[in-house]
């Protein structure tokens, strides 16, 4: 097995116990914050407290909340001059949460990341385009610096202008992307706009992530493209990209377990789940010296996959993140998750590439409402094969979500189209 960097390689033991070496010194760094000291010494627990990485355990959980009410830097655990790139997210209700950076983090961060993205099979000798936000979003400098210490010629492209992105990608012989999964199926749909086979793109590999997606949108851009698509997960809490990426397998993100410890647990009691179980992620830095972040509750709801992988690698494996706990919305009494929808939109081969779901009420009756594109070629005159199609995708709705929603079928292209991440739920019931 060819690895980047020799810890892939490292047995359980050999990981825990590293783990338990770098644990000890990210609690010693991060009780520098007057946060993280007063949480700690009021709970009797430092790090004398670990002996194995399960007595993380012992330590309370941190939330968004704590990291906002510490904005811009109470954080930090190093003078204010050790920083040399902050980064945060966009704050839109409340004040953001920023997350500063020395040195050796940017460089162990490009390192993570060079080492995931060697995983997928990218070597330097591959043109890398990075189709992703610059600036306070990490997913532009954080995956251009790992491509970069990977030895990528690398575009820094940037999200939008999809005309561009074609041009370069044909001009450069870009073999290599990093985009959003739904601009993924955008760009796609613009080659064949303009007249070309997006099978003829040089493309060989992109990876993917920032969104929940589901692995039939996955097989359906994999499809169009003609190339691997490997799922990629990252928070900006965590670094940003880096933290975990598919390997050749294509069955679980690998978390580089020697720079984070991983729990899940349910996310109404707190409480450990085992492997297996979906529930919420909670992630602990090792290592990190600027602003450590431990036993953060994510929101983000996946499960570890049992057992080893075939790759080798022996660093714990989640699976695709299905949504976020705090994404969910009750509809008539009933929880759902957007992902559960696009699961069961995507598995109809008329469904196109875009949808919408609207949440409406009317005086006390509530109304789920899911605008879906049809492809052009399924988007036909004869009414009674449309609603037939509607009368489909409405009852296999119901069987997953036991509620019956109403299905507006659409042409392909008339739904709104977001450069960005995806908006996908519109909330319209106290308008």
């Amino acid at each position: 097995m060819d690895f980047f960097d020799i810890c892939e390689n490292w047995s359980r033991d050999q990981i825990e116990n590293e783990q338990v070496v770098r644990l000890k010194k990210s609690i010693t760094q991060a009780m520098k914050a007057p946060f993280y000291a007063k949480l700690y010494k009021d709970a009797g627990l430092s790090a004398d407290t670990i002996k194995s990485p399960q007595d993380i355990q012992k330590f309370p959980y941190i939330s968004k909340e704590d990291l906002r009410d510490n904005y811009p830097n109470k954080l930090a655990c190093v003078p204010v001059s050790e920083f040399v790139r902050m980064h945060c997210s966009s704050g839109t209700t409340g004040s953001p949460v920023a997350i500063c950076y020395t040195k050796k983090d940017i460089e162990n961060w490009a390192s993570l990341m060079a080492r995931g993205m060697y995983m997928t099979g990218i070597r330097k000798e591959d043109t890398f385009q990075n189709m992703s936000g610059y600036g306070l979003f990490t997913g532009g400098l954080g995956i251009h610096y790992g491509a970069e210490h990977l030895g990528c010629m690398t575009i820094p492209a940037g999200a939008g202008n999809t005309k561009r992105q074609i041009k370069l990608i044909k001009d450069f012989n870009v073999s290599v992307v990093h985009v959003l999964p739904s601009y993924a199926m955008h760009v796609a749909q613009q080659v064949q706009l303009e007249g070309t086979d997006p099978k003829t793109l040089p493309l060989r590999i992109a990876l993917v992530g920032a969104e929940p997606y589901t692995d039939e949108t996955r097989k359906r851009i994999e499809d169009i493209l003609d190339i691997k698509v490997y799922n990629s997960f990252g928070m900006s809490e965590m670094n940003g990209p880096g933290v975990g990426m598919e390997c050749q397998e294509q069955y679980g993100m690998h978390i580089w377990e020697d720079s984070y410890i991983i729990e899940i647990i349910d996310p109404e009691t707190g409480l450990l789940l085992p492997e297996g179980e979906v529930g919420e992620l909670v992630m602990t830095t090792l290592g990190r010296e600027g602003m450590p972040v431990l036993r953060y509750r994510t929101h983000d709801l996946t499960r570890i996959i049992p057992g080893d992988c075939a790759c080798g690698r022996k660093h714990k494996r989640i699976d695709r993140i299905t949504g976020r706990s705090d994404d969910m919305f009750i509809m008539k009494g009933v929880n759902i998750y957007p992902m559960q929808i696009e699961q069961v939109l995507m598995a109809f081969p008329e469904v196109g590439q875009n949808y919408l779901i609207q949440l409406e009420k009317e005086g006390l009756k509530e109304t789920l409402r899911v605008k879906v594109e049809v492809r052009e070629e399924n988007f036909v005159e004869d009414m009674r094969v449309l609603r037939a199609l509607q009368d489909r995708i409405s009852r296999r709705l119901h069987d997953e979500i036991l509620i019956t929603p109403v299905i507006d079928l659409v042409q392909a292209n008339s739904l709104p189209v977001s450069e960005g991440k995806a908006k996908r739920v519109i909330d319209l019931r106290n308008n």
